[in-house]
């Protein structure tokens, strides 16, 4: 979405609408959001990555977001809190607020349903027979909804979405351009040589405040639903199988592969280009590396990784070769073990 004019305001004022507490002048103007290596004036920074710590005492911004245990290091104006990235990211939306849309429907827009008058449909759009609009809905150029797709209250279509018939998403959802929404799972059955394609009958049901990026897919249930529920982040080209449950809060990376029948309990976050096979399921907290594939359940919380190391490519091939004899290396220990052990006894 573009953004209007910018605001300017105080430490003070931003202390008094987002909370922390301001150390140093609290009058000091902001007008925008930087980084420590590139703010000037005007322009507020934060330390949210202790990389960069460093950077507080060379930084030319006007004020820093820092946590309590930097509080007292840098004589700049500075606002104090727990968790600085997700006041920057509080902070961005309040200063650079959306540019407000105009509601109605363009002349060139195919519409069959009958929607609220605050909705804003963009040019191109195709709107089949029963959908259902909730208020403030925008719904960008291009967009296609099929047949008795509902979309909840403030949600957000950008260019070229498709949204098949039967879907759902919640309130204040994002779905970026080139996102396909409920396309029918892969689903084949063998017969005598051939595939026989199983009817995709279920939908996808997207819950409130879920954001799925550009070019990402997902397959609607072959029998019961996929779901994808609230505060999910999906990022761009992404591949949710069908019959999927993607449980509260979980966050997804660019290019990661999540084949059908998947469970993802709550807080789930999935690494960029993982790949996670079919009838698994996740618990609740678990994090997953970054193209790491997954081929069974992992019952309990904390990071798990089955990614190589990265080395010089001489030492990863001798170091694969070994690999590959893990397992006949384990044999030979194991008898090994029972030569000694019958030899103890005997002795």
């Amino acid at each position: 979405m573009p953004v209007a004019a910018g605001v300017t305001l105080s430490l003070a004022d931003i202390a008094a609408q987002l909370g922390g507490d301001v150390l140093g002048d609290a009058d000091t103007l902001i007008r925008q959001v930087a980084t420590l290596a590139s703010a000037g004036e005007g322009e507020i920074a934060f330390l949210a990555n202790l990389k960069y710590k460093n950077q507080l005492q060379t930084t030319q911004a006007s004020a820093v977001i820092v946590s309590p245990n930097f509080a007292d290091n840098l004589a700049l104006p500075r606002i104090v809190t727990h968790n600085p990235y997700a006041y920057y990211a509080r902070l961005a939306a309040l200063l650079n607020p959306r540019v407000a849309i105009q509601s109605g429907i363009h002349p060139s827009a195919y519409c069959a349903s009958e929607l609220p008058s605050s909705a804003s449909i963009g040019p191109n759009v195709s709107i089949g027979i029963g959908v259902v609009l909730g208020e403030g809905v925008v719904i960008q150029a291009g967009c296609v909804l099929g047949d008795g797709v509902r979309i909840g209250d403030g949600s957000l279509l950008y260019p070229n979405v498709t949204i098949y018939a039967g879907c759902e998403i919640g309130c204040k959802s994002i779905i970026h351009s080139g996102a396909v929404i409920g396309a029918d799972g892969f689903g084949f059955a063998p017969d005598k040589g051939q595939w026989v394609k199983i009817p995709q009958i279920g939908r996808v049901i997207i819950g409130d405040d879920v954001e799925i990026g550009a070019s990402t897919t997902v397959d609607r249930g072959a029998l019961d639903n996929t779901k994808i529920d609230d505060g999910c982040k999906l990022d761009n080209q992404i591949q949710i199988g069908h019959n999927c449950v993607i449980g509260k809060h979980c966050v997804i990376a660019a290019c990661a592969a999540i084949a059908g029948s998947v469970t993802l309990q709550d807080n789930v976050v999935v690494g960029g280009a993982a790949m996670i096979a079919g009838h698994v399921t996740i618990a609740s907290g678990v994090v997953i590396s970054g193209g790491s594939l997954v081929m069974k359940n992992i019952a309990k919380a904390g990071q798990y990784t089955s990614v190589f190391p990265l080395e010089e490519h001489s030492q990863w091939l001798h170091n694969a070769a070994q690999i590959r004899h893990l397992a006949k290396l384990a044999e030979r220990v194991s008898e090994l073990e029972k030569i000694l052990k019958k030899t103890n006894l005997e002795g």
